[in-house]
């Protein structure tokens, strides 16, 4: 669920974003010459164009009510925006404006993804560039995010997730055991290497499996 505060600034970031748009020009320029008279049927015309909605405006508020449910990469705001029919042309024009107030942010997304996803899921790296590749984050962007990964501390992450699924395992066969742990790995994206040396060690030291 949203917490309040993050809702809060996605309503705060609404709204600079509209004046953002008004003083960038984001919003179709009206004609601010001197009118001609026109006939009352060109004026009814004219009332009914000028209350079709504008699409910029319309495309800040369907990106700004993403935002507030969850951060989002600029790929993931395109492709919603693309389902909802919005102009190509008007969604560039709308992220790019988006990215420059610092709205949409792909690198400040991947540092976040990783820190999430190391910490709630217990991923290793392989299995979160993964993820960001197929949210649509840039390579370069997912190798920065994920340089500051401490090769140990990713084998400490293994070793909990380790420790806490042999719980659940007392009793079986080794082998059983190791198999299960092994596939437990390398769905949450560790290498054959690590997953090795960790499960070997934890499974070895069970009570049941020492040698007398």
């Amino acid at each position: 669920m949203v917490g309040t505060d993050r809702l809060s600034a996605a309503r705060e970031a609404l709204a600079a974003a509209e004046a953002a748009a008004d003083a960038s020009g984001l919003r179709p320029e009206g004609d601010h010459g001197q009118s001609a008279p026109v006939s009352t049927g060109a004026r009814e015309g004219r009332s009914a164009a000028s209350a079709e909605p504008d699409p910029h405006s319309v495309a800040r508020k369907i990106v700004l009510r993403q935002l507030a449910m969850g951060p989002r990469s600029r790929r993931q705001l395109e492709d919603k925006l693309r389902d909802r029919g919005t102009d190509p042309h008007v969604s560039a024009r709308v992220l790019d404006r988006m990215a420059e107030v610092g709205l949409v942010d792909d690198e400040a997304y991947a540092e976040m993804f990783v820190r999430s996803r190391q910490e709630t899921k217990g991923l290793a790296a392989q299995a979160i560039r993964h993820e960001l590749r197929a949210k649509g984050v840039a390579d370069d962007v997912i190798d920065a995010a994920l340089e500051d990964i401490d090769p140990e501390h990713e084998k400490d992450q293994a070793r909990a997730l380790v420790g806490r699924r042999l719980r659940t395992m007392r009793g079986l066969d080794a082998q059983v055991q190791t198999r299960r742990l092994a596939a437990h790995l390398a769905r949450k994206g560790y290498s054959f290497g690590v997953a090795n040396q960790v499960i070997r060690e934890a499974v070895e030291k069970l009570p049941e499996h020492s040698r007398d």
